[in-house]
């Protein structure tokens, strides 16, 4: 791509971010203005692009438009110009958003291969998710071998490392989704360590079977980057109303005192509301309304207005279900989490779910402080993006909205 190809790359980036091109920034703009220091999505859905170009190509150069519709997804979307995007970034594929053709790149080609060994994949992905990123590769130099910190003691840690502080969060949370994919996050002695690289491909010979793992990455709204070169973000200094400051929480809550309920309280204020806090978003439950007028015309008012919807799936709660469908009308970001025991239907389980194994407490408390970072993320990714909420109705009934 030539360099005049690249500045018109980022102009539309930035445009469509709603950020004008930044040539004649004001002494005020640029202060603001901050560079992202590590791809705009986390690794396992960068390597969704990878996986795809293997299946429907045989892993050879594609097509940009054919590969997305045989994905079924819109090639223009946001969505899927921050997949190609963070791909490019990770080192998994080459090719903008805007080139004719996409191919991954020797590592990719391994990373995703089914002929490659499970040490040889592993060790591909490995480079990319973390080697291949200054930062991620300095986080994991100094903590690996060792108990994995709090969150607050990695985000000093990035700081330090002269990370600017509106994106601190950021790098701690999309590094601690890597590593968690990689299988590089392992509960020891009641405390998640991070594995060191070595000891995974010694465990992978010693049993001969994959140890990272083996979920099928999903694609998920991410931010829209440029490709290849640097992209900045202006901070956003806009007065919000109310709602816009609002995550509405569809969750099973059940009688006082029922197992629903504790479930949906632990989950709340241990995992929800803590990954809410750097988004400056007040978490409200169906049963905390507490303004006057009926409750159920209130509880589609939040549906429909809330900027961000979190969707606890678990106990296949048919009231939950009701009102993620009416989210999925109004096009808007949802947020899915669940407990690992259910089994999600097949309508929804195709899209990314923060998946929280609470089969013990001896494995849950530890891990705490993961899944936060996996909410977190997942949050980010999804309010970042400037596309329509993607559901089953956005991608397989685009023009819904469009009839009179």
């Amino acid at each position: 791509m030539t360099s005049v190809e690249d500045e018109t790359v980022v102009a539309e980036a930035l445009a469509s971010n709603g950020v004008a091109e930044p040539t004649e920034a004001s002494g005020a703009e640029k202060r603001r203005r901050r560079t992202r220091p590590v791809p705009p999505i986390t690794f396992d859905e960068a390597l969704t692009l990878g996986l795809a170009i293997q299946e429907h190509a045989a892993g050879q150069k594609v097509r940009r438009l054919t590969l997305f519709e045989n994905m079924n997804r819109e090639a223009d979307s946001n969505a899927s110009r921050a997949l190609i995007t963070g791909s490019f970034q990770y080192g998994v594929t080459l090719g903008s958003y805007r080139s004719e053709h996409l191919e991954l790149t020797p590592d990719g080609a391994v990373a995703t291969s089914s002929d490659a060994s499970p040490s040889q994949r592993f060790a591909a992905q490995f480079k990319l998710a973390v080697e291949k990123n200054e930062l991620f590769r300095k986080v994991y130099e100094n903590f690996k071998g060792n108990r994995l910190p709090t969150t607050s003691v990695l985000k000093d840690y990035v700081l330090s490392e002269g990370i600017d502080r509106d994106f601190a969060n950021e790098c701690v949370e999309t590094f601690v989704v890597n590593v968690k994919f990689l299988g590089l996050l392992r509960t020891i002695a009641g405390a998640e360590r991070l594995l060191t690289k070595e000891h995974i491909l010694e465990d992978m010979e010693k049993l001969g079977a994959l140890a990272v793992s083996k979920r099928t990455p999903q694609v998920i709204e991410g931010t829209v980057a440029s490709d290849p070169v640097e992209v900045t973000t202006v901070v956003d200094v806009q007065v919000r109303d109310p709602m816009s400051e609002t995550c509405f929480y569809i969750a099973p809550i059940g009688q006082p005192d029922s197992e629903e309920r504790q479930h949906s309280d632990l989950f709340m204020g241990s995992l929800v509301e803590p990954a809410l806090q750097e988004f400056g978003m007040k978490l409200v439950r169906a049963d905390h309304i507490t303004d006057p007028g009926l409750i159920s015309k209130q509880v589609i008012e939040y549906i429909v207005r809330a900027p961000l919807v979190i969707a606890d799936l678990s106990f296949h709660n048919p009231n939950v279900f009701y009102e993620l469908a009416l989210r999925h009308a109004v096009r808007k970001p949802i947020v899915q989490l669940s407990r690992i025991a259910d089994r999600l239907p097949f309508d929804v389980r195709e899209f990314r779910t923060v998946q929280i194994d609470t089969t013990s407490i001896y494995t849950l408390v530890p891990r705490l402080d993961t899944y936060r970072s996996e909410i977190a993320s997942q949050i980010r990714m999804t309010m970042e993006s400037n596309d329509q909420g993607e559901n089953p109705l956005t991608i397989f009934y685009p023009g819904f909205w469009s009839m009179d």
